[in-house]
C-alpha cells in the first residue's frame, strides 16, 4: 500500500516523503490501523520489516503537545535505543515533541534534565530502573508503552525489569510488543499485560534470485584465511561477520586489520562510545567490515550490506535468519556465507531442519594462508595480560590451499538430511527448496 493512503497526516507525510519513502511494509499495512484505532498490538515480526515506523507513526500521530512524557519505548540494546530515537526524530521532523534516549554506559546525572521536558523516552530496562529509584522519571502519564525485540530483552534477562517498569505504569495505556519468535516468556507478557491484543504477523520474503546462502567445508585452521580471501576478492560491498564470543571478535577483527582490511568489532563488552563509534564507522564507508556477536543482528538499521559472513556457525536456525536478515534488503543483492567446520556439524544441522532454508555447498577457492595472532591471556576486568599475543600459522605447510574437495586429509562427510533424521553424506550438508524471509526494506520501501 502507498503511504499516501494511509491516513497519515501532512506533518508526518512530509517527513517520511523526503526520507525518500513510498510504500509501506506489510507490518506497517496491518499495524498502523490498528494501533489509531486504539487497539493493543502484538506484532510477530523479523528483524527488517519496518516496526520502527509501524508503532512509531501511529504514536506520532495520536500523541499531544505539552502532556508530559506520554510514550515509553523499551529496546534491548543501546545500539536499538538509539536507532529508534533517531527514525522516531526524522519521522517528527516538522512536530515539536522531544524524543530522548536512556541507556547505560554513560552518566545519569545528564539525564536527569531531558527527562523533564520529554513527550517520549526511549530506554534499556536497566537504566529505566535506575531513574525510578532515584525518582528522577514519572512514569504516571504513560499512554503508549511500546515492547520493542521482546524476544531478544527477555533473552538477556530484563523480564524481572520490565515486570518491576510496568507496576509504574498506568493500565489505561495502549501497549505494543513486538518479538521475532514466540518465546513462552513473551506470551506470559502478552497474556498478562495487553487487552484484547491483535496479533499480526508479517509475511517477509527475500527473494531467492536476490539471495544466495552458501557453506564452505573446511578444517579448522583453514577458517581465517578463507574469510580473509572471500573479503579481499568476493566482497563487493559492506561486509558483517558474525562471531560467537566477544574474545573471538576481538581477534577476528584485529588480525583482519594486521592483514590491511579495514575492520573493526562491536560486541556487548564494549564502551558504548566505542560501539556506537563502529556503527556509525560502518554507515558512513569509514570501514567495510563490522566484526560482531549477535548484539548486531537484531534490530540495527545497517544499510548495504552485501555479505553476511558465519565466522562462527549460529546455534539456532532463529539466529541464523536474524543474521542473514542484515543482507539482501530493499531490493538489493546479498550474500549470506557460512564457513562450516567439524565443530559446528552439530549446530548446522540444527540450523537445516528448519526445512525452509537453502543453503549450498559451494567449491573452496584456491587461498593464501596468512597468520594469524591469537590473544590468549585476559585478566578479571577483561583487559588483556603481558604475555600479549601468541602467534601459530593458520594453516600447515604450503603456501596455497587449493582444492575441490577431496584434498590432502580425504574426503569429509557431514550431516545430510533424509526422512529419518540426519545421517552421514559425503555429499555435505542438503538445503531445502527454498528460503524463509529474514528481512525486507527498512522502515518503508523506496
Amino acid at each position: 500500500m502507498e503511504i499516501k493512503n494511509m491516513n497519515i497526516n501532512s506533518n508526518l507525510m512530509q517527513a517520511v516523503t523526503e526520507l525518500g519513502y513510498t510504500e509501506a511494509t506489510g507490518i506497517q499495512e496491518k499495524c498502523i490501523p490498528e494501533i489509531l484505532a486504539g487497539k493493543d498490538v502484538f506484532g510477530h515480526s523479523s528483524t527488517g520489516s519496518g516496526k520502527t515506523a509501524a508503532f512509531g507513526l501511529p504514536i506520532l500521530q495520536m500523541m499531544q503537545l505539552n502532556q508530559g512524557l506520554q510514550v515509553l519505548i523499551l529496546t534491548p540494546t543501546r545500539e536499538l535505543c538509539v536507532q529508534v530515537t533517531d527514525s522516531l526524530r526524522d519521522f517528527a521532523k516538522y512536530m515539536k515533541y522531544k524524543i530522548i534516549s536512556i541507556y547505560g554506559g554513560v552518566s545519569i546525572q545528564n539525564q536527569f534534565e531531558p527527562i523533564k521536558t520529554a513527550d517520549i523516552v526511549v530506554a534499556t530496562p536497566g537504566r529505566i530502573l535506575d531513574h525510578l529509584e532515584r525518582r528522577t522519571i514519572n512514569l504516571n502519564n504513560i499512554r503508549y508503552f511500546v515492547l520493542d525485540e521482546a524476544d531478544k530483552m527477555f533473552e538477556m534477562g530484563f523480564v524481572e525489569d520490565v515486570e518491576k517498569i510496568i507496576r509504574h505504569i498506568p493500565k489505561k495505556r495502549q501497549t505494543l510488543l513486538f518479538s521475532a519468535t514466540l518465546p513462552q516468556t513473551v506470551m506470559h507478557i502478552v497474556r498478562r499485560h495487553m487487552i484484547d491484543p491483535i496479533t499480526i504477523k508479517s509475511d517477509l520474503y527475500i527473494d531467492k534470485s536476490l539471495m544466495k546462502q552458501v557453506y564452505y567445508d573446511i578444517q579448522p585452521q583453514e577458517k581465517f584465511s578463507l574469510l580473509t580471501h572471500l573479503l579481499r576478492n568476493d566482497t563487493s560491498g559492506l561486509a558483517l561477520v558474525f562471531c560467537a564470543t566477544r574474545r573471538e571478535t576481538n581477534n577476528v577483527s584485529r588480525n583482519l586489520k594486521f592483514q590491511k582490511i579495514n575492520a573493526l568489532s562491536i560486541h556487548g563488552g564494549l564502551t558504548q562510545n566505542k560501539r556506537l563509534y563502529a556503527l556509525n564507522a560502518l554507515k558512513n564507508n569509514h570501514i567495510n567490515v563490522l566484526v560482531a556477536t549477535d548484539v548486531a543482528a537484531r534490530g540495527l538499521d545497517i544499510k548495504n550490506v552485501s555479505h553476511v559472513y558465519n565466522y562462527d556457525v549460529p546455534k539456532t536456525p532463529e539466529e541464523y535468519i536474524h543474521r542473514i536478515g542484515r543482507t539482501a534488503r530493499a531490493g538489493e543483492e546479498g550474500n549470506a556465507v557460512t564457513l562450516l567446520t567439524e565443530y559446528d556439524h552439530d549446530n548446522f544441522g540444527r540450523i537445516l531442519r528448519d526445512r525452509t532454508l537453502h543453503i549450498e555447498k559451494t567449491e573452496v577457492p584456491q587461498f593464501e594462508k596468512v597468520f594469524f595472532k591469537k590473544q590468549e591471556l585476559q585478566t578479571n576486568d577483561g583487559h588483556y595480560g603481558k604475555r600479549g599475543f601468541h602467534e601459530r600459522r593458520n594453516g600447515s605447510s604450503g603456501g596455497i590451499y587449493g582444492r575441490s574437495r577431496n584434498h590432502q586429509s580425504g574426503e569429509r562427510s557431514s550431516y545430510g538430511q533424509s526422512s529419518g533424521g540426519f545421517q552421514r553424506s559425503s555429499s555435505g550438508f542438503r538445503g531445502r527448496s527454498h528460503i524463509r524471509s529474514a528481512g525486507s526494506s527498512g522502515s518503508w520501501r523506496r
